[in-house]
């Protein structure tokens, strides 16, 4: 990196051209997100060298930086304690928080930039706790060695722009490699969700994981049950909001991870034979979400990305082996619904996005019973009604459900879910489908049966919802003439 002291280990002569010139395209585009940074940081350093402290840009933004990928959100390490942090940053930052001073972090906004700066510091487990022991270096090689991969523990010291790379990250980045600094062993004993984050940068960032640290995750695969089911949760999520979840979710069920944090992606491989023969399900998985994020419109989808992930985890317990050879999975919708909401209360997701996930699963096959059209505008309605607000992802889930290498299969089903949608469509322009209630209120029934408010109320509400579902919209006439027809039945 010009104008940087390079503190990186391997000497220059022993790398081949190919990954010199990796490593100059690498420098080249750091260098110009630190010059755009610069003005912000070099002030914020400026004032922690006149009071005596150092500071540098590490981890995750020289990661970036060298990606040319750097956005707005900074993290600084400095021998400075929080305290001391505290009196530089109060007169210079537009915005303070102390929400992670515990463990050694100072949050601040300056201009549009979202900053974080940490003390030195080393954080290791005990063998039962879910939360850190925090405690502070006094060099930032002490800091960089607790890192988790050799690609975060990379520093910028400031306003110099000294590069200190003691663990050869710049080549590992080069090669897009996923390595720990110490031995994984160490590294994974440290901080268990290492394992996670492993996987997870595989699916972000495209790198390949070390064969030594992958033996190591199989190795320690239980470890990873005294993290905090939260932790999980949010490792999980980014990992599936990257670019490559297949990536990551791979590596999680091949190192075992995946038993622990999310067993019913790994119980997808089921056992098949010679004469029950029936789709690889766990692949079958991975391609619906791989098709699933190639519909996406508007930027990654997550409550998407779930439900075609977990779509089938029903599979499993139907499972069911036919007089005929066949292999049924009968209610596995229904199933696998109930069982996405155990999990995901489990990791601890919130109520909505659990009956958002658990509902996509319960509907995705409902399309199947479309065959070539021939269901009644009163099932359309109702399709419509049960999706609700999901109903474009339902769409999207369904198309992505096809992974027939059989092409003429493939394109009648596609055929007919276009026809769905434009008989949806029809429907929704003449009917307002997106808001179905039925052609009186609660209050026109109470004044046309000339009943208080009660339990009356809803059953007749709910008679008329039936009817629209089943017939459409009616004018306000046929709609009094039915709810009084109805009530002359009901005693």
């Amino acid at each position: 990196m010009p104008n940087a002291n390079n503190h990186t280990h391997a000497p220059q002569a022993e790398r081949s051209a190919e990954s010199t010139q990796a490593l100059n395209q690498v420098q080249r585009r750091a260098v110009s997100e630190l010059l755009r940074v610069s003005p912000v940081a070099d002030d914020l350093a400026r004032r922690f060298q006149e009071a005596g402290f150092t500071l540098a840009l590490v981890g995750g933004s020289v990661r970036d930086a060298l990606l040319g990928r750097l956005g707005n959100d900074l993290d600084f390490t400095t021998d400075a304690r929080p305290e001391d942090v505290l009196k530089i940053v109060r007169p210079w930052a537009d915005a303070l928080w102390e929400v992670g001073i515990a463990f050694g972090t100072v949050g601040c906004k300056k201009s549009s930039f979202d900053i974080e700066i940490t003390t030195y510091r080393s954080e290791a487990y005990d063998r039962t706790s879910r939360k850190p022991e925090v405690s502070y270096g006094d060099s930032i090689e002490e800091d960089l060695v607790r890192r988790d991969f050799t690609v975060n523990a990379m520093a910028v010291a400031l306003p110099q722009k000294e590069f200190i790379d003691p663990h050869n990250g710049l080549e590992d980045l080069a090669a897009r490699v996923l390595r720990t600094p110490g031995t994984p062993q160490e590294s994974f004993s440290d901080d268990p969700l290492r394992m996670m984050r492993a996987a997870r940068f595989a699916a972000q960032l495209d790198f390949t994981v070390a064969p030594e640290v992958v033996a190591a995750m199989k190795e320690m695969a239980d470890r990873i049950d005294i993290v905090s089911a939260e932790r999980v949760r949010d490792e999980l999520n980014k990992l599936l909001l990257g670019a490559h979840p297949r990536k990551g979710l791979t590596l999680l069920v091949e190192s075992g991870i995946a038993d622990r944090v999310l067993p019913e992606l790994p119980a997808l491989r089921l056992e098949r034979d010679e004469h029950h023969r029936h789709k690889d399900v766990y692949e079958h998985s991975l391609t619906v979400l791989d098709q699933a994020i190639d519909l996406e419109e508007d930027g990654p989808d997550l409550v998407l990305r779930l439900a075609a992930l977990l779509h089938d985890i029903g599979k499993p317990r139907t499972r069911r082996f036919e007089k005929d050879g066949r292999v049924s999975f009968h209610h596995h919708e229904v199933v696998g619904a109930k069982m996405t909401k155990k999990r995901m209360i489990a990791l601890k997701y919130s109520n909505e996005m659990v009956k958002d996930v658990a509902r996509l699963v319960e509907l995705h096959l409902r399309f199947h019973g479309y065959g070539t059209g021939e269901w009644t505008d009163s099932a359309v309605r109702r399709y419509v009604r049960d999706a609700g607000p999901l109903l474009t992802r339902l769409h999207k889930l369904t198309r992505s459900d096809c992974t027939t290498r059989n092409k003429r299969k493939a394109n009648a089903l596609s055929r007919a879910y276009d026809g769905l949608e434009e008989r949806i469509a029809r429907l929704q322009e003449q009917e307002e489908l997106d808001a179905i209630r039925p052609d009186l209120d609660g209050n026109d029934i109470m004044q046309v049966l000339d009943i208080a408010p009660g339990p009356e109320v809803g059953k007749a509400y709910k008679h008329l919802l039936e009817l629209r579902l089943e017939n459409g919209p009616m004018d306000r006439e046929a709609a009094v003439e039915a709810l009084k027809e109805w009530w002359s039945t009901q005693g």
